[in-house]
């Protein structure tokens, strides 16, 4: 069979959806995170390492793990623990419990699953000693959103939450995360203030600070890596802020005052930077900006860590924190979390091998029917093949967009293929029936107008759920809308002109 234009379109795209999807088949356990200042992450571990022996044994799945690390902690007393990495060397250790880490296999393809897939934690969170109203914690909502997603957590849901009571909560779920993770960034108000002596010259938010400079090399970045005498590596960064007018003023009454240090360089007092009243950082003022309402400061900050890279991430890390906070200012009430849960990748397994067999019989039904309507295993084979070539395409997009696949998400690749189905089915009836008083193109041109037609009035349901969802909806409505687009742009004109071939 001569491949039409269509058809060389679908093959192309499903050769770019498996490279976007990029199927590997390494095993391994690798540590997916480590809480900071524990035991592990003093002795050198790290996200992103991969385990290969715990105590001499050979560990090549996330259950290996736990079946060797879990009973040498079954009675009190401190444990040597042995961890090797496969390319890290090995970190030898004492401790009383076990490594504060989470581990996971390694990932097969580069989909990406969210919390119910992936595990995570979900925290309860109230505001501390206030009762708010359903448009308050909305707000909050909002605030927390907007927190979140600029530290660059790409799976996060935050939505209200309601008790039988009437009391109002905020739910936070990050997938991937450890209950420290958690706790560092929802359980705190990220307050930012620098203060000159005790006096405070400017506060995070909108009321001080009219920009902070992000993403732009000219006035944010790493300006230096070193190492240090005590071993390991550090790096500084430093960014751009401009104050308000009102801001800047403040900044020059609290200056004029200020006598010289020493060297006539600089004042003799520094601009120190606090984040939730914890010193993060100091700054000498130059002697320049001494009773001067200038609206351009330079915030520095440093990171460290065991080798450069590591260094260097850290820094970037801590420059992101303090572009956020000094963005989005303070949250508006101190957080307390009411109740912390850490879900278990394994339930995900499960869960996944669930779908698996729910898919196989599905297929096997539909291949049933199929053959039995049409009496033509071309055409049942055709049909499942694009229904399958639709979910292949659409996971390459959702691995293309970093897009993280829970359950919502899968629900509605199984929507799309359903709704797949049903056009192939339409495309179907209409080339087998009026054969005498219509063409072939002319009876499937008539089908793909009806198939048109539902694309946009599933479009058009499926939007509202995407801009409305809370998280919870918008990976069904995502999928979806990618599934049924692909289907009505690459496949359903690809099995038309397959149809065609067969009828002809």
């Amino acid at each position: 069979m001569k491949l039409t234009f269509r058809l060389w379109v679908l093959i192309i795209v499903l050769i770019l959806a498996a490279l976007m999807i990029s199927p590997s088949f390494e095993k391994g356990v690798i540590i997916k995170s480590v809480e900071k200042n524990s035991t592990a992450f003093n002795e050198g571990l790290r996200a992103g390492m991969v385990l290969a022996k715990v105590n001499g044994k050979p560990i090549t799945t996330s259950h290996d793990y736990t079946t060797i690390v879990s009973p040498l902690f079954e009675k009190n007393g401190s444990v040597r623990l042995s961890i090797e990495t496969k390319k890290d060397g090995s970190f030898i250790f004492l401790t009383e419990r076990a490594p504060e880490i989470t581990v996971g296999d390694i990932p097969r393809t580069k989909i990406k699953t969210g919390l119910d897939l992936s595990g995570g934690a979900r925290a309860l969170v109230r505001p501390a000693n206030v009762s708010l109203s359903s448009s308050e914690i909305n707000d909050l909502v909002a605030v927390t959103s907007q927190r979140l997603n600029a530290f660059g957590i790409t799976d996060v849901t935050v939505r209200p939450a309601k008790d039988l009571q009437g009391n109002n909560f905020m739910l936070v779920e990050i997938a991937g995360a450890t209950p420290t993770d958690i706790q560092d960034l929802v359980g705190k108000q990220g307050k930012f203030e620098a203060k000159v002596g005790n006096t405070s010259v400017f506060e995070g938010g909108d009321k001080d600070i009219s920009s902070v400079c992000r993403n732009d090399a000219s006035c944010a970045g790493v300006t230096s890596c070193f190492p240090v005498q005590t071993g390991g590596y550090a790096c500084n960064f430093a960014f751009t802020i401009y104050l308000t007018e009102e801001a800047a003023q403040k900044h020059a009454s609290i200056t004029k005052n200020i006598s010289l240090d020493s060297t006539g360089q600089y004042l003799s007092q520094k601009l120190y930077l606090y984040v939730d009243d914890q010193e993060v950082d100091s700054l000498l003022i130059s002697s320049d900006l001494k009773g001067r309402a200038t609206t351009q400061i330079s915030i520095q900050g440093s990171g460290a860590g065991r080798n450069q890279e590591e260094a260097l991430t850290e820094a970037k890390n801590n420059m992101k924190k303090l572009q956020t906070i000094l963005i989005t200012g303070s949250l508006p009430y101190k957080l307390e979390i009411v109740k912390l849960d850490t879900i278990s990748p394994f339930l995900g397994k499960e869960f996944t091998r669930s779908i698996m067999l729910l898919a196989l019989v599905v297929f096997i039904a539909v291949s049933v029917v199929l053959f039995v309507k049409y009496r033509k295993i071309k055409i049942t084979l055709a049909v499942i093949l694009t229904m399958f070539c639709e979910a292949f395409i659409t996971l390459g997009i959702a691995a293309l967009i970093k897009w993280n696949l829970d359950a919502p998400s899968i629900a509605g690749i199984i929507a799309g293929m359903g709704t797949g189905v049903n056009d192939q089915i339409v495309l179907i009836d209409e080339a087998v029936n009026d054969k005498e008083t219509s063409s072939a193109k002319e009876r499937i041109k008539r089908a793909l107008f009806i198939i048109f037609g539902a694309f946009f009035t599933i479009v058009a349901a499926m939007l509202p759920l995407f801009w409305a969802g809370a998280g919870l909806l918008r990976g069904f409505a995502l999928t979806t809308i990618i599934g049924v687009s692909v289907g009505i742009l690459i496949t359903r004109p690809a099995f038309a002109d397959i149809l065609r071939k067969l009828e002809g």
